[in-house]
C-alpha cells in the first residue's frame, strides 16, 4: 500500500511547525542571553536544516516578537491571574510571547491551531504540567483578540 503524496497545505503545517519550534528555542535563547536577534538568526540557520522550514514564518515571529514585546507582555499579564509575570518560567513565557504573536498579528492560522501548537511545544520542551498554564492563558488571549472567531466556534 503506498502512502499519497502530501497536499500543499500539509507541507505548509508541517513547515510552520517546524518554524515555531525553532522560533521558540530562538525566542528562549533571546530572553536568556540577551544576544541580539539577527546574531541568533544567523545562528539558527547555520545550525540546523531549513530546508523543512517555513523560513518566513520563522523570521517573522523572531523579530516581530521584540518589535512588540511592550503590546504581548501587556496581554500576557492581562490574562495571567495565578502568578506574576516575571514569575512565568522562561519557556512558558517565551512559548506564550509566540502565540499571544499569532494570535494577535496572524489571522490566517486558526487560533486553534495557535494553541495547540504552542501546548505541543510546552509538553515537549516545558516543566510537568506548564501545557496547562499556557493553554489556560491562550484560551483567553484568544477570546481578547479573536472574539470574533473563538464564538463563531462555539456555534
Amino acid at each position: 500500500m503506498s502512502k499519497r503524496p502530501l497536499t500543499d497545505q500539509q507541507i505548509l503545517v508541517a513547515k510552520r511547525r517546524k518554524a515555531r519550534h525553532y522560533a521558540m528555542q530562538a525566542l528562549y535563547q533571546w530572553k536568556m542571553t540577551k544576544a541580539p536577534i539577527n546574531s541568533i538568526e544567523t545562528e539558527f540557520h547555520v545550525d540546523n536544516d531549513f530546508r523543512q522550514v517555513d523560513v518566513d514564518y520563522f523570521n517573522a515571529i523572531l523579530h516581530e516578537v521584540p518589535a512588540n514585546l511592550d503590546v504581548i507582555d501587556e496581554a500576557i499579564e492581562h490574562c495571567i491571574t495565578d502568578r506574576e509575570i516575571k514569575d512565568i518560567n522562561p519557556v512558558e513565557f517565551s512559548l506564550l510571547r509566540m502565540a499571544v504573536y499569532e494570535l494577535k498579528e496572524r489571522i490566517d492560522t486558526p487560533y486553534k491551531v495557535v494553541i495547540n501548537e504552542a501546548v505541543s511545544l510546552a509538553k515537549k520542551f516545558g516543566a510537568e504540567d506548564s501545557h496547562k498554564f499556557v493553554n489556560a492563558v491562550l484560551d483567553k488571549a484568544a477570546k481578547d483578540f479573536r472574539a470574533i472567531e473563538v464564538q463563531a466556534n462555539k456555534r
